[in-house]
């Protein structure tokens, strides 16, 4: 799988919450990560010059625009010397993101939600892994999605979130099996609740400690909890993982 002492990552939505502990992890690790974002070039320039380590870089892209997903992975790829991981971490929901239940929304703002979500969630990670794979079809990879665990309970207030969701569950398996031969494995992990920039108005609601309490140890994920496993599944030695979707919840939410 490419080099192993100091891997090309591309990590995308990394400029804050998951993606930003997830890059971090990676160059901790020793790894050159590309930073992607959509419109925080900011945030992504302060990462990068904090990140341990040289040879990190930072991309933009709307994931939604299928051409600039391309230009954005190939960049990555040119700037870092190839690819070894893709993360596909970038998502749309929360406060800035409304919600869009059945009987409040318009059949308008219905539409233009679930192609919003869809376009980011589902499509934009699955254009950032066919342009990954590319990169990584002669030197073997991995790629790693971050899914939700809306994908299997199901979002009521977002039910676009949720299909987007477990769509890439469905996506993540399937190229996991077509990927295999090229040495590129393929996992998701599936979050519940977690402490960031995108869920922290619900945390603060009158309703956070309900959110809370779902989990049997009273309280929501760390990032860095998830990047944790992002790293594990994009290594080496986790190789036999790939298909696989990792539940990390806390056990607020058990599947059968």
């Amino acid at each position: 799988m490419g080099r192993v002492d100091s891997r090309a990552v591309l990590v995308t939505g990394a400029s804050r919450g998951i993606g930003r502990a997830v890059a971090r992890r990676f160059a901790a690790g020793g790894d050159r990560v590309a930073i992607h974002h959509r419109d925080s070039a900011e945030l992504a320039e302060r990462l990068r010059a904090e990140l341990p380590g040289d040879g990190h870089v930072v991309v933009a892209a709307d994931l939604a625009d299928p051409d600039a997903v391309r230009a954005a992975v190939d960049e990555a790829a040119t700037r870092l010397g190839g690819l070894d991981v893709l993360v596909n971490n970038a998502g749309v929901f929360g406060p800035a993101d409304p919600p869009h239940p059945v009987f409040e929304t318009t059949y308008e703002q219905w539409r233009q939600r679930w192609r919003q979500i869809v376009d980011t969630n589902l499509l934009g990670a699955a254009n950032a892994a066919w342009c990954a794979a590319q990169h990584m079809r002669d030197r073997g990879g991995r790629i790693v999605n971050v899914s939700s665990r809306g994908a299997f309970r199901g979002e009521p207030g977002n039910p676009a979130y949720g299909a987007s969701k477990a769509g890439m569950n469905a996506m993540g398996q399937s190229l996991a099996v077509a990927l295999a031969p090229y040495g590129i494995a393929v996992a998701t992990v599936a979050p519940g609740f977690v402490e960031t920039d995108m869920t922290n108005e619900h945390l603060k609601s009158p309703r956070g400690a309900a959110v809370r309490a779902q989990s049997p140890f009273d309280r929501v994920a760390r990032p860095e909890e998830i990047a944790a496993a992002v790293h594990w599944l994009a290594s080496p030695e986790a190789e036999w993982a790939s298909g696989t979707i990792v539940d990390l919840n806390g056990a607020s939410y058990l599947r059968s």
